[in-house]
Parts: C-alpha cells; structure tokens; sequence
C-alpha cells in the first residue's frame, strides 16, 4: 500500500517499493561475523576474534530486540 514511487515507474510498469527498514539482515551479519571469530580464533589472531565475536553478540541483541518489537506492535 505504502511505497515510494520510482522515477518513470508508471511508464514502466515496474510500480511501488515497499518502505523496509529492517529487512531481517541483521542475524545473517552475526553469523557471518560468527565464524569469522572461529576463523581468526584458529588462526591464532586473538584480537579480530574478540572483536568479530562482540559485533556477533550486539547484532544478535539487535536482532532479538526488533524480532519481539515486531511481534508486539
């Protein structure tokens, strides 16, 4: 229903984009940052493990925080 309209759309035909902000990215980028934590931590690199493991850890905290806002709302 709601959307922004595409410059030329109407002559196209292509129509609306849904607006989306989250569009559930968010624990996809925490397992990827995941195991590039058990990566660095296997290659001995104990600082890139640690940080990759803390941005893992905010993106699932992200995650479940607009998981159960949208469930509530």
């Amino acid at each position: 229903m709601y959307g922004l309209t595409a410059v030329g759309a109407t002559a196209v035909g292509i129509g609306t984009i849904p607006l989306q902000f989250f569009t559930g990215n968010f624990i996809t980028l925490a397992i990827a940052f995941f195991l590039l934590a058990i990566v660095a931590a296997v290659l001995g690199a104990r600082g890139v493990a640690g940080l990759s493991m803390e941005i893992a850890k905010w993106l699932v905290l992200i995650f479940l925080v607009l998981a159960v806002a949208s469930l509530v709302l």
